[in-house]
């Protein structure tokens, strides 16, 4: 059976900062959960994450959003066509990232069939129709600045039927999944992974 060492993957994207270690773990757990799992850096034009957060986001902030977006596209797309993948592609993505998951559900939704958005940018309301992916969304209740695009976004997807759910997670923040930050919630973190990866078995498998 030539399925029998394929695997649905899932592509990784990074916060605000680069390919840190944080992201490696979150990889690693998705890999260990059976899935192809991918954390490309935006910053490998620039030589890479290099070694601490300050830093990376310092480098992360020089790196054009357009082209960052095309090299998740692409690698969105190498996951697709991979020798060792179902055809079948999952993205979360955090912060940064999690708005990337967004913009991917909306510009390749031939590719991507499962979006997890983690305290992440909305989309513009216009384009909410042309999502295909069922979306498990994470916010923190604290984090104000992005929740404040939620109510136009969850009406958008409502009027037009998508599938999706939405976990608010009280008293956490921005950022609440990294488990290398202050702003860490060990119980919300837990729960919100628990929920994506069955969430990605659910419609990956």
């Amino acid at each position: 059976d030539s399925n029998k060492n394929k695997h649905p993957a899932v592509l990784v994207i990074h916060e605000n900062r680069g390919l840190n270690p944080y992201i490696e773990d979150v990889t690693r757990r998705l890999a260990v959960a059976g899935f192809l799992a991918f954390a490309p850096d935006a910053l490998t034009p620039l030589g890479g994450y290099p070694g601490n957060d300050d830093e990376g986001r310092t480098m992360q902030a020089k790196r054009s959003s357009e082209e960052m977006t095309q090299d998740f596209i692409a690698a969105a797309k190498f996951l697709d066509d991979h020798s060792k993948s179902t055809g079948k592609v999952g993205a979360v993505g955090f912060c940064f990232g999690g708005g990337m998951v967004n913009q991917l559900a909306v510009l390749i939704p031939e590719t991507i069939d499962a979006a997890v958005p983690f305290y992440g940018r909305q989309p513009a309301t216009e384009d909410v129709s042309k999502i295909k992916a069922p979306l498990m969304i994470h916010y923190g209740e604290l984090d104000s600045r992005i929740n404040e695009g939620w109510p136009a976004f969850e009406k958008a997807l409502a009027a037009n039927n998508k599938v999706f759910e939405v976990f608010i997670y009280s008293q956490a923040n921005h950022g609440f999944h990294n488990d290398s930050t202050p702003r860490y919630d060990e119980q919300a973190a837990k729960l919100a992974w628990e929920r994506t990866v069955a969430f990605f078995n659910k419609y990956l498998t």
